[in-house]
């Protein structure tokens, strides 16, 4: 049977704060992300190498193996980064019906992506694409950003990338960066406004590509990935920008 799926609806950079503001998301190809940061395609793709060794998720409710995973915490002010001591990730239940309420420990990013160019980059453009969105006649804030790091991968048969379902993430800004993609079918993004009829439908396939929403307005998910291949997988980039602080900052004594 024919596997369908729908092209990402790519818009300029000089669109995509706007888009955000208008319609609660974005989606940008690869060459204006490169551009959009002020980082060139080989730059971004040196930061690709760092998925090939992910260690498993130790916390999946649904006992699977399909996920792998490194996270970090920053935070951003105009043009300034700062990396924070390695902390858990925590979300509220109210975001995260499988995983919310648990502080989840995962292996940081490693030392040498983070000391990148292109990684600097990306996240001060992530701060200032948030300025942009939320504070349009203010001052640049800190944002507290977490970076997530994905492999889903197809070894043990379904992998999920999104396995609470259609969700919110409770920050801000929520960037999907497709880092790759191979020997998979499957995959498609979905976003639906969290508070009216209009959604959207699309695969993410090119390497660099990102997906931009404002969380407040916008539900996500993406569908479940099967092996075309053995041994597929789907490598994403995740990044949050959050103004308040960082979910669960009270309880960074507790591990």
């Amino acid at each position: 049977m024919t596997h369908v799926t729908f092209s990402p609806p790519y818009t300029r950079p000089d669109q995509t704060a706007s888009l955000l503001r208008s319609q609660g998301y974005a989606v940008l190809s690869p060459a204006d992300v490169a551009a959009w940061i002020g980082a060139t395609p080989q730059e971004l793709q040196v930061l690709a190498n760092d998925w090939m060794d992910l260690p498993p998720d130790e916390h999946l409710k649904d006992g699977g193996r399909y996920r792998r995973r490194r996270h970090s915490c920053f935070v951003v002010e105009d043009d300034g980064l700062l990396q924070v001591p390695h902390r858990a990730h925590w979300q509220p239940v109210e975001y995260n019906a499988l995983h919310g309420g648990m502080l989840r420990m995962f292996a940081p990013m490693r030392d040498a992506t983070v000391a990148q160019s292109a990684w600097r980059k990306l996240l001060v453009q992530m701060g200032h694409l948030s300025d942009q969105v939320f504070r349009p006649e203010g001052q640049a804030v800190p944002w507290f950003i977490e970076a997530h790091q994905f492999r889903i991968d197809t070894t043990h048969g379904i992998g999920r990338p999104t396995p609470e379902g259609a969700h919110r993430d409770g920050v801000d800004l929520v960037a999907v960066f497709l880092v790759a993609r191979e020997g998979v079918k499957g995959g498609e993004t979905r976003v639906f406004e969290a508070s009216g009829p209009q959604g959207q439908r699309f695969t993410l396939t090119e390497p660099w590509s990102v997906m931009l929403l404002d969380d407040a307005r916008m539900i996500h998910e993406t569908t479940p990935i099967q092996p075309e291949t053995a041994g597929g997988y789907r490598d994403t980039l995740v990044v949050t920008c959050r103004q308040q602080g960082f979910q669960g900052a009270e309880f960074d004594n507790l591990l």
